[in-house]
């Protein structure tokens, strides 16, 4: 072999292993977290745009896909995380509170549940920041710890009341307007204390229309007819929207909202009705909602978008009687409101009505059925 070929051969086979390289550096890149000299950067998160839909979002996981436990058994991966609230989880992962329902079916009445609610009708962030008509805007909750002095409630529905007694803390948040919710959470004890028109005597002592007691680590619904310091029998806490878990990036639990008109009927997980209505084109209480697939959500600003988001994947949960399509959070001085009013777009016809039958393990148990 002359020496010119010699050369045009070595000269091949360099340029091949210089390819191989870039192509062995590209690979890497692409699948190593990106940040200063490729390594995770820890501000890299909170330094993107609040427009940003992907600041902080979980891995992405395929609605009814199954992996083992540790223990084996099998587990979605849509209830593998659940929300909390200073440490304090609310409900176990796999509680229907917490549960994905973006894969399943539609129910078959969706069009005229969404029609008696209010096909035009816009949804509403009934929360925000600062303060109206003197009360603060959403419902409060108060986190106690297990040394606060317990206090018997006088109730107007003692027999559908959990007797206490109550650890009400001495100037206690409670919502204003008519509804006068109160609610506590012992972060000792994981219970949850919920109260409806709680109102403190000139005595000092405590009356209220109702109030249930939840133990947070588990699943135990209402006795079936009982209400709660809801009119569906459910624990109000759970369907809040919090500013910290927007905040976050993601509100990993269902929503609780408002109709004009219910039926005299009530559907898992709800414990109650409150209508004499008995016209089947109106949803019973605990009827889940969500937000359709196919409804654009890339406009929104930042707080907005993590609401709608979880108005897909979790949908909402009607709770009470109230203005059509007003879901509710708790108040925070740094929610945007500007932000929360663009959900004003929305309207009834944006959502549609879930069949969550096939979740249910049991009709007195809020855990999850999980399909195999």
């Amino acid at each position: 072999m002359n020496t010119w070929i010699r050369i045009v051969l070595v000269s091949a086979l360099a340029l091949i292993l210089l390819a191989l390289t870039a192509i062995a550096i590209d690979t890497a890149r692409e699948n190593t977290p990106q940040g200063t000299n490729g390594k995770y950067d820890a501000h890299q998160e909170a330094d993107r745009p609040p427009g940003d839909i992907s600041r902080s979002s979980p891995i992405p996981v395929t609605p009814g896909s199954i992996t083992a436990g540790s223990d084996g058994t099998k587990v979605s991966p849509a209830v593998l995380s659940g929300p909390s609230v200073s440490g304090v989880p609310v409900f176990p992962p796999d509680h229907i509170w917490n549960t994905r329902v973006d894969s399943l079916p539609v129910d078959p009445r969706s069009a005229e549940y969404v029609r008696t609610i209010g096909s035009t009708s816009y949804l509403h962030a009934d929360f925000g920041s600062g303060m109206y008509e003197g009360n603060l805007i959403g419902i409060p909750y108060n986190i106690v710890n297990g040394s606060q002095e317990k206090k018997t409630v006088i109730f107007d529905y003692a027999d559908e009341s959990d007797a206490g007694p109550y650890p009400i803390p001495d100037n206690p948040l409670i919502e204003g307007g008519s509804d006068h919710h109160l609610l506590i959470i012992d972060r000792d004890a994981k219970i949850l204390y919920e109260l409806y028109a709680a109102e403190k005597q000139a005595d000092g002592s405590w009356a209220a229309g109702s109030g249930a007691v939840f133990n947070l680590s588990g699943y135990t619904l209402r006795p079936s007819g009982w209400t709660s310091a809801d009119a569906a029998g459910l624990a109000i806490l759970p369907g809040l929207v919090r500013y910290d878990e927007v905040n976050a990036g993601e509100i990993n639990h269902a929503l609780r909202f408002t109709a004009p008109s219910t039926r005299r009927a009530y559907t898992w997980p709800a414990r109650h009705y409150a209508s004499s209505v008995t016209d089947p084109a109106y949803p019973p209480m605990g009827q889940r909602f969500r937000l359709k697939s196919s409804f654009n959500t890339s406009g929104y600003p930042y707080q907005a978008q993590i609401v709608l988001e979880a108005l897909k994947k979790y949908g909402m949960i009607l709770s009470d009687n109230g203005a059509p399509w007003y879901i509710t959070g708790a108040p925070d001085e740094r929610w945007d409101n500007d932000a929360l009013h663009t959900l004003h777009r929305l309207k009834g016809s944006d959502f549609e009505a879930v069949d969550s039958s096939s979740l249910i393990m049991s009709e007195n148990s809020g855990q999850v059925l999980i399909h195999p």
